[in-house]
């Protein structure tokens, strides 16, 4: 691996090192520039009445009365297609002029994105949440604009903790196996929900390596999936949860997130790592729910706090049909407040902005959203920013779930794991 992930060089170009632009000082077109500008946004809701359609209705509606003349064109994509529909329009030299999708760096890499400096003012840009730019920069520039966020903390459902006598919530692993054991005498299906499916697996597996001093980069950015650390992690995930059948009837590397998450909502589950919305669902059901840091390791000691694990969705520019000074425009439209919290609080996520986060649609943030958005402020984020990580992330995704079969061996997985992202850096 050759590129750093995180450092002092990322930060340095989110503090305002980026030149003024009052909405036509991008490289092409100017003040009468017009015409239609694609939009292509992954869809956040999960039926009719919750489709993102209306939102994009309302804001590009209210654009388009602001700045006449430039309007804009909305296609909603699912989730699980949006990144590779993009790439193919981009190959087909059909590229939208904006995107809402998961990645962002591969882009970036080919030269075929807008930076934030060609886009945003300054303002605009030295808003983002720190960890969030960070995670967005490419060679020092900022390519990923992030737009929404979420942070994870482990849940716990308080009338399950109330029946297996459990009177603190756990803060090291050893406090977490003995309520997973005594939530399971107690009969409860999950003591504690492992995702180690092919759903989400890397956020679940990055949550437990977090918490015991590990991860996916080392401290010079490059990756470390093999690290001694990381092997004592799955070791221990092995034999203290696994073997003793304290996660449940279903194998981790068979237990989605969504599955996860539903099972939780059923009130089936005692532990999981949970974010903002699952908190939401749960209390409209009527379940109460404990929210705190991951416990860590016994090594590390109940003194510790290890970061949590963030995630952002990235708006990306294109620059391939040259509209540089309408996208400016736009993007400074959508990132106002009124509107990136609009959007945050109808699914439940943190808006990317400290100015949003500050005064979000209805006045304020929940307490629950304020926990998951200051543990957002330290949280360390996936290697997004290295063109190789779409393709590590789906073989973390595909693979992690073995280091804890019976009989597996963590050492030997994490290894492959390693040789995998080594081949994927070399080939970007």
């Amino acid at each position: 691996m050759r590129r750093k992930i995180f450092g002092p060089a990322a930060a340095a170009a989110v503090l305002g090192l980026l030149p003024q632009l009052s909405g036509c000082g991008a490289p092409d077109g100017g003040a009468g520039a017009g015409g239609t500008l694609r939009l292509v946004a992954a869809e956040y809701g999960d039926t009719p009445a919750t489709s993102s359609k209306a939102y994009w209705d309302q804001v590009t509606g209210a654009f388009t009365d602001a700045n006449p003349g430039i309007e804009v064109e909305v296609q909603l994509l699912p989730w699980a297609d949006i990144d590779r529909e993009v790439s193919r329009m981009v190959k087909a030299g059909k590229a939208p002029d904006v995107a809402l999708m998961g990645s962002y760096s591969d882009f970036a890499a080919q030269g075929k994105l807008y930076s934030a400096e060609e886009l945003l003012s300054v303002g605009a840009e030295a808003n983002f949440l720190q960890p969030l730019a960070d995670a967005g920069t490419f060679d020092n520039r900022l390519y990923g604009l992030p737009f929404v966020a979420s942070s994870r903390l482990l849940f716990y459902n308080e009338a399950l903790f109330t029946k297996a006598g459990i009177r603190e919530a756990p803060k090291t692993w050893s406090d977490l196996k003995a309520a997973a054991k005594a939530l399971k005498d107690k009969g409860v299906k999950y003591p504690y929900a492992l995702p180690l499916g092919p759903e989400e697996a890397h956020a679940e597996a990055l949550i437990w390596e977090l918490s015991n001093g590990g991860g996916y980069a080392d401290g010079r950015g490059s990756y470390s999936l093999d690290s001694e650390k990381n092997v004592r992690t799955w070791q221990w995930v092995r034999d203290n949860l696994v073997a003793p059948g304290l996660v449940g009837p279903t194998a981790p590397s068979e237990l989605n997130r969504a599955d996860a998450f539903a099972a939780f909502l059923r009130g089936e589950v005692g532990m999981l790592n949970g974010y903002p919305s699952l908190a939401h669902e749960a209390a409209a059901k009527g379940i109460g729910v404990g929210t705190v840091a991951m416990p860590v390791s016994d090594s590390l000691g109940s003194g510790e706090t290890p970061p949590t694990v963030g995630v952002a969705d990235w708006m990306v520019a294109f620059r391939q049909n040259g509209r540089g000074a309408e996208i400016g425009r736009f993007l400074e439209f959508v990132y106002q407040d009124k509107n990136l919290s609009d959007f945050a609080g109808r699914y439940h996520l943190l808006p990317a902005t400290a100015s949003a986060a500050r005064t979000p649609a209805g006045g304020g943030l929940s307490q629950t959203d304020e926990d998951f958005l200051n543990a957002l402020r330290t949280a360390r984020l996936y290697p997004v920013n290295d063109p190789s990580w779409v393709t590590v992330s789906d073989t973390i995704k595909r693979t992690i779930g073995r280091a804890v079969e019976p009989g597996g061996d963590p050492k030997a997985v994490l290894e492959g794991l390693a040789d995998k992202a080594e081949e994927a850096a070399d080939r970007t």
